[in-house]
């Protein structure tokens, strides 16, 4: 498990909350770990500024992931298709090509949106606040189509 010396720079700090592991059909996606800070709440997580890092265990377009992350998004509210399309075409824009090995970590800034770190490089960002809790909703909300993976991520997190 990485020590909190592996945070992701831009979230002082942070611990180590929990890890999990996505595979979909028997395949290995990628490698979660959420840091989040002291006073962190699951039940409130939208109020607070935290790192998600998914370490990829295949290769996937920004697309594919802008797709799949618009349709998961869904499954935690409703938004309009005009919103939608708005959402997934930020996405592509801020997020890259993804190869086996690569780290995406989102940063969660409560009230302004979404910073994207590559390998742990400034990469992209979708500035929007109503965004962002729906995006890391796919993960952290009752709602995910993950409810194992969720429980993983928040382990180290105080009810």
């Amino acid at each position: 498990m990485p020590s909190v010396s592996a945070a992701p720079s831009a979230l002082s700090g942070a611990r180590l909350a929990g890890t999990a592991r996505l595979r979909f059909w028997g395949l290995d996606i990628y490698q979660a770990r959420l840091w989040v800070r002291p006073g962190f709440q699951a039940p409130d997580f939208a109020r607070h500024t935290f790192a998600l890092e998914l370490d990829y265990l295949r290769n996937f377009t920004r697309t594919e992931i802008a797709t799949r992350s618009i349709e998961e998004m869904r499954r935690i509210s409703r938004f309009s298709d005009a919103r939608a399309e708005e959402w997934q075409g930020a996405l592509r824009a801020a997020l890259p090509d993804v190869k086996k090995g690569d780290s995406i970590t989102g940063l969660h800034l409560p009230g302004t949106g979404v910073r994207f770190l590559l390998n742990g490089k400034p990469y992209g960002e979708v500035r929007d606040p109503e965004f962002a809790p729906l995006f890391f909703g796919i993960w952290l909300s009752p709602a995910t189509s993950e409810p194992a993976l969720r429980q993983s991520l928040l382990a180290q997190v105080q009810p």
